[in-house]
């Protein structure tokens, strides 16, 4: 019998492929498979997360479903692992994650109101922090942001953390008198040509630009994908017609480059 065919028409394809994992991780296995740990498959993790991320960015159905599908494999593969060791199943992490969802939506599931997305948002957060204290596992509200988000994403998350108790500008109006200081503050760096006082204000500047994107309640991730992506599409017509006419980028004048630019964005390439 095909030992990745469906054992029979009850075994859904969500126990099929938990089965799958455990074949590739049992005795008769594949070794690469075997000697897998949870901090080996972090790396993979990530990759997988972001290229399900990029499919989503190209708004490709198919692509989806498929990273959708490798994702889910490497949950099922960690969950065998822990399972093996005798430390959880996937029963628990359903479970677990189910009554955090009913425990987090007393709107929902309990006798709770909440008029607004923002009134959703803050009670999440109280009930988080409540939890989090009982358990005694954090001592700061910086501490529930993960350390291995990428440096815009975490910057969001903190700015949100300390608006929460107020420490925060009144409006944006605030915000845009901080990013013309820090702006002129990176002019004088600049003059004085000193490398790291740059860095520093580039920095200062960066993160007051994520500030008013939280104001704007713009995600600063989001956005910046999106301009790097059409810089991308972009820059890629410029190679595809300065091929046509059989040049390289190289031999190409900036001024005949910009021509293609603007002949890009006006097709809304």
């Amino acid at each position: 019998m095909d030992q990745v065919a469906p054992e029979s028409n009850r075994e859904t394809q969500m126990e099929r492929l938990a089965r799958i994992v455990d074949t590739l991780r049992g005795d008769k296995g594949c070794p690469w498979d075997r000697e897998q740990t949870p901090r080996s498959m972090t790396v993979y993790l990530v990759e997988e997360v972001h290229e399900l991320v990029d499919a989503i960015m190209e708004a490709d159905p198919a692509k989806i479903c498929e990273e959708l599908g490798d994702l889910l494999f490497h949950i099922l593969f960690l969950e065998s692992i822990f399972r093996g060791r005798g430390d959880f199943d996937l029963q628990d992490v359903a479970r677990i994650s189910a009554e955090k969802m009913i425990r987090r939506h007393p709107h929902v599931f309990g006798d709770k109101e909440a008029k607004t997305v923002e009134d959703v948002k803050n009670r999440w957060h109280r009930i988080k922090q409540r939890e989090k204290a009982g358990a005694g596992e954090k001592k700061s509200l910086m501490d529930s942001v993960p350390r291995n988000l990428p440096t815009l994403v975490r910057a969001y998350r903190i700015t949100e953390r300390a608006s929460r108790v107020g420490f925060d500008w009144p409006d944006t109006a605030g915000v845009m008198d901080k990013i013309k200081e820090e702006f002129a503050e990176l002019e004088a760096a600049m003059a004085e040509n000193d490398k790291a006082h740059v860095t520093e204000e580039v920095g200062d500047l960066l993160f007051s630009l994520v500030n008013l994107a939280r104001f704007l309640r713009v995600h600063p991730e989001t956005a910046l994908a999106d301009t790097v992506k059409k810089f991308e599409k972009r820059f890629i017509y410029i190679e595809a017609e300065a091929s046509k006419s059989g040049r390289t980028l190289e031999e190409m004048t900036l001024q005949e480059m910009d021509a293609l630019w603007d002949e890009a964005k006006s097709l809304q390439v």
